[in-house]
């Protein structure tokens, strides 16, 4: 009786934490997302280029690159409970300040900033979700990521309706910061405490060795996968709306509906992803990802309007779904590695793909049109299609 009591509190404890966890996912894909559609706003104040634009967008990625590969020392010295609130507090801090900043410079610092929180809050968040995937003895990861999809929605539709109501965005990206920042705050209760190392792990890494030459090239393509799901996010949260409202002529409410579209069908991806992987295995999913991508945005490019451009995000937001919860799946799950270090490496070096597409597609937009440079997204489509041999063929058992 009493061993019955202990597994129902600590099925109990663990449900708590999964929802904490989600919790942490929601904050995470809200904040950025209240931002993102008022950066042409931000860009039209201050009149700058789609180069300096570009370059202005990208300090967000650079600052979580410049920080990624503390995100590891830092959960280790402090667990990943405390460092997801903290990073989530910091994130919200600085999106505010970028809404009211009077310059080019500032915006960029404040995004620098945040985007080196952003950095810690994923590695902090996915550590406490696969703690609470191996207490489950089942994937749950994808259902995470659906929920950080679910906040990207709803902050992506709280902006646009902001635009909509004429709401100054310093008073709306001030209200979400507080809000989420709260809701972050209540999660944290939940979640698991202690230590992340799970002694098992660590003394069965310590058993295999070092890694060889083939676990570090699945390494490179894991990134590579990851790498293409960010540039696929980054095209939606950096350019879709400006796309939609400058070249298609789209009004400023409507224009969001391509980034509304991309994260709401990803989020429909994620949420069925996890039983699609269990049947047909991560490779094969991924590979019809990239293909969905490809043709969907490749259609919309050829044939361009307003709502064949929408179609076209959300075909990349369902094709790219699952590849990055599959990335950082394979890449906690690689033998060899230290625990911990192989997710901390693919959601570091992802941060090249949204460093580098903003200045990239700024760039290609300005020598070309921004309809050519958006030719990466199909690009990337195939290059997922290539690297997803990396992935399982099937569902492995959860650690």
């Amino acid at each position: 009786m009493a061993g019955d009591g202990m597994d129902a509190t600590q099925d109990r404890m663990t449900r708590r934490a999964r929802m904490a966890t989600a919790a942490q996912f929601l904050t995470n894909g809200a904040l950025f997302a209240n931002l993102a559609p008022r950066l042409p706003e931000i860009k039209t104040d201050l009149a700058l280029s789609n180069t300096t634009y570009g370059i202005v967008v990208a300090a967000f990625p650079a600052g979580a690159l410049a920080a990624g590969l503390t995100a590891g020392a830092l959960i280790r010295r402090f667990t990943s409970a405390r460092m997801a609130l903290a990073g989530t507090a910091g994130i919200a801090v600085m999106t505010a300040v970028a809404a009211v900043s009077p310059s080019a410079v500032l915006v960029a610092v404040a995004l620098f900033l945040g985007g080196a929180c952003d950095a810690i809050t994923d590695v902090a968040q996915n550590t406490q979700g696969l703690r609470v995937q191996r207490s489950y003895g089942r994937s749950i990861i994808n259902s995470l990521h659906a929920i950080w999809s679910i906040g990207a929605v709803l902050g992506s539709a709280m902006a646009a309706a902001a635009i909509a109501l004429a709401v100054p965005r310093e008073i709306h990206l001030a209200v979400t910061a507080v809000l989420f920042t709260a809701v972050a705050a209540v999660g944290y209760r939940f979640l698991l405490k202690g230590s992340d190392a799970d002694g098992e792990e660590t003394a069965a890494a310590a058993r295999a060795g070092g890694a060889g030459r083939r676990v570090y090239g699945i390494l490179v393509l894991l990134v590579l996968l990851a790498m293409a799901g960010a540039v696929v996010e980054d095209a939606g949260s950096s350019w879709a709306t400006l796309y939609l409202r400058d070249d298609l002529g789209a009004a400023g409410a409507v224009a969001v509906l391509g980034y509304i579209a991309l994260l709401s069908f990803q989020f429909v991806g994620r949420m069925v992803g996890d039983r699609v992987v269990d049947r047909f295995g991560e490779r094969a999913v991924a590979r019809a990802g990239g293909l969905i991508v490809t043709i969907g945005m490749g259609a919309a490019l050829l044939f361009p309007s307003v709502p064949s451009t929408i179609a076209g995000f959300a075909a990349a937001g369902i094709g790219i779904a699952t590849v990055i919860p599959a990335a950082m799946h394979g890449a906690d799950r690689l033998p060899g590695l230290r625990p911990g270090s192989g997710l901390t490496v693919v959601a570091w070096l992802m941060r090249v793909g949204f460093v580098g597409a903003p200045p990239l597609v700024g760039a290609l937009s300005d020598a070309t049109s921004l309809r050519a440079a958006l030719l990466i997204v199909p690009v990337v489509g195939l290059v997922v299609v290539a690297a997803s041999g990396a992935l399982s063929g099937r569902r492995s058992p959860v650690r």
